[in-house]
This record gives C-alpha cells, structure tokens and sequence, in this order.
C-alpha cells in the first residue's frame, strides 16, 4: 500500500486563472507550515517544477527530496492563463462554462483540456506508485490534486471540481496496486 499525501502549495493571492505562469507562493505562515510538518509523515517530497510548488515543498524541510516534476503542474490555461473567469466569460461563454461544467475534450485556446490533465497527472503519480514507496508527498496544484481525487474516488471531472482543496491543504489517497482509498480531503492540520 502506498500512501499520498497531496499538498497544495502556498497561496498566491492571484484572483484569475493561474496555471502554468510560474508565480511565488506567500509562505509567511510560519503557523500554518509547522502544523502542516507536523501532520506529514517523515517520507519522500516530490513537487511540481513550478516556484510555488518549490517553494512550498522546500519549506516542509523533507529529509528526502525527489527531484521537481513538470508533470504535477497545474492546468495549462492557455489563452485564458491569468484572466478572471468574468473577463473570459465576457468573450467565450460558451467555451468557458463548457469547461468548467462538463469537464472532458474541451480546451482553452492553447490550454489543455481536463482529460488531457488527468492523463498527465495520472502518468506521472502510476510512475511513482511503481516504485512501491510506503508514503509518498506531493506538492501540486488545485487541478493535479482534483485529477487523483477524480481517479481515486471514480467520480466525474464535474463532480471532482465540486471539492474544495485549499492553500497548504492534504489529500490524503492510498493504493495497493488494485484499489484506492481515501482519507481526508483538504484537510487544514
């Protein structure tokens, strides 16, 4: 049995559609991050390659380091990449609310679609279910977080992006080699 423990990384303060734009996180509670320490296990971290994954990875001060995994990125927004949802919706609606409702082969211009985002996800986290790791932390992003959950819980995209996963929140997801569990879901330790 392997056990995740997703981590979103520390919170940007962007108020649009962030995505592969590699932004810092603010990681100034120090609170917060002792807690959150403190609830992980003592076991490997591996995180996206994106700063604020980094950064949020670096700061649980892991004794074990995997290297950074371009692959855990967030959703790649494309044309919509650091727009509100409002001013896209102003020129796309249809697109726009297509995506977000009915989750599946609909793109943003240039973005990639949720499937596409799960397949990614889901390639990257069974190549690290194969090395039969006890616990493994992964730092990522709200949609990589959503795409395990989806997986794990054999929901739909629309019904997955009905959970909230906060800020310097774990998921935690467990497999052994058949089927998957799950624990807590954004929990705040």
């Amino acid at each position: 049995m392997t056990r995740l423990w997703l981590v979103r990384h520390g919170p940007t303060h962007a108020k649009a559609m962030v995505g592969w734009s590699d932004i810092p996180a603010d990681l100034s509670d120090e609170p917060a991050l002792w807690r959150l320490r403190d609830y992980l296990p003592d076991a490997p971290v591996v995180s996206s390659d994106l700063q604020r994954a980094v950064a949020t990875a670096d700061a649980l001060q892991p004794t074990a380091r995997l290297p950074d995994d371009a692959a855990l990125r967030e959703i790649n927004f494309g044309a919509w990449e650091m727009r509100t949802f409002t001013e896209v919706e102003a020129e796309d609606p249809k697109t726009i609310r297509a995506y977000w409702d009915s989750p599946g082969d609909i793109a943003p211009p240039h973005g990639e679609s949720w499937n596409a985002v799960c397949r990614r996800v889901s390639g990257a986290i069974d190549g690290y279910l194969a090395q039969g790791l006890p616990d493994l932390i992964i730092v990522a992003h709200f949609g990589a977080i959503l795409t395990q959950l989806q997986r794990a819980k054999g929901i739909s995209g629309y019904q997955a992006f009905g959970h909230r996963i906060d800020n310097l929140s774990v998921t935690e997801l467990g497999y052994d080699g058949r089927q998957w569990s799950v624990g807590a879901i954004n929990h705040r330790p």
